[in-house]
């Protein structure tokens, strides 16, 4: 793994790397996203006016990652084969995962986290009137593969793991 910067030149100025020397591979990423709200929400869910607002909340998370180069001005068009977005009932909120996965030239790491950014939000927009005070936390990579990197695993010893291994 690279230790510089690679969307600044050499003079300083901002670029959008050239990834076409590289070769295709199968990219995968996972990030993750909590929501602190109280246990009342959970009974809140299934009768939101607006819709389930977890199903809403899947639909714009896939939306947002095959829009992600619109909203980050340096990343690549991917041609993305898989969003997916899970949801985890956890003490005193919610756990939002998200996956995606394309054979490209770079990797797929800012969709999953546009991805489960919009989740969250969305299930904050939906649920705001009853729970204004739910909180947004801890928006995190927690695994990628593919390409020359290999495989990369949040809090495994020194930042990468090996194929196959659980940290």
């Amino acid at each position: 793994m690279t230790s510089t910067l690679s969307h600044y030149a050499r003079g300083g100025e901002t670029r959008m790397v050239d990834v076409g020397g590289k070769t295709p591979a199968r990219r995968e990423a996972t990030a993750r996203a909590r929501l602190r709200f109280s246990p009342r929400v959970w009974r809140l869910l299934p009768r939101n006016p607006k819709g389930d607002p977890l199903e809403v909340a899947r639909i714009a998370g896939i939306q947002a990652a095959k829009r992600t180069p619109e909203l980050v001005p340096l990343c690549h068009v991917l041609p993305l084969e898989h969003v997916g977005i899970e949801f985890r009932r956890r003490r005193g909120g919610l756990e939002i995962v998200a996956t995606a996965a394309a054979t490209a030239l770079t990797g797929v790491e800012m969709e999953a986290l546009v991805a489960v950014s919009m989740a969250a939000l969305t299930v904050y927009d939906m649920l705001k009137a009853a729970a204004p005070g739910m909180t947004i936390e801890c928006v995190e990579l927690m695994e990628k593969r593919g390409g020359k990197s290999g495989l990369w695993r949040r809090g495994h010893a020194a930042g990468r793991a090996k194929a196959g291994k659980t940290p």
